[in-house]
């Protein structure tokens, strides 16, 4: 059973970002499957790399949290980052945090004030990434202009319904 996820009323956003409003959302379907739906969330619903947000991502189908983050670093490496040694140690951390997702469950993962990354799954604290240079990157994934899902983005940036 699945609780609320981390929305723009949750007070553990509230805790990171002032007036959390959803900047655009957007869903992630490969050949046939529908994988989950996104949300960018951002103060005021105005998006800045600068600024403290939030990206909430609903599964609609199961997956291992291990899937989860060797994805994540294949996205990553796609981006350009070539760094093998951050790399293994990115994945084994996000292979500590992500846990295996239902379809239903939400992550959100929540950059703060520091550029820190704080992850969720529905309102429950799954985690920390200390690393600036991580949130960069894993967010980048989904905003970076260089993203392999541009459409995606777009949508999430509410650039493009």
């Amino acid at each position: 059973m699945c609780s609320a996820s981390v929305s723009a009323n949750s007070k553990d956003l509230n805790e990171f970002i002032k007036q959390p409003e959803v900047v655009g959302k957007a869903r992630l379907s490969m050949m046939f499957w529908d994988i989950y739906d996104a949300s960018l969330i951002a103060p005021s619903g105005k998006f800045t790399k600068e600024n403290p947000f939030a990206l909430e991502l609903t599964y609609l189908r199961d997956f291992d949290g291990e899937e989860i983050a060797s994805r994540s670093i294949d996205e990553i490496r796609k981006l350009g980052m070539d760094d093998e040694v951050k790399l293994a140690k990115w994945y084994q951390e996000m292979k500590d945090i992500f846990p295996n997702v239902k379809e239903g469950d939400t992550i959100t993962g929540v950059v703060d004030n520091d550029q820190i990354s704080h992850f969720y799954i529905d309102e429950q604290l799954l985690g920390h990434v200390h690393d600036k240079e991580f949130s960069k990157w894993f967010f980048s994934i989904w905003l970076s202009e260089d993203t392999s899902e541009p459409k995606m983005r777009k949508q999430l940036l509410g650039l493009a319904k």
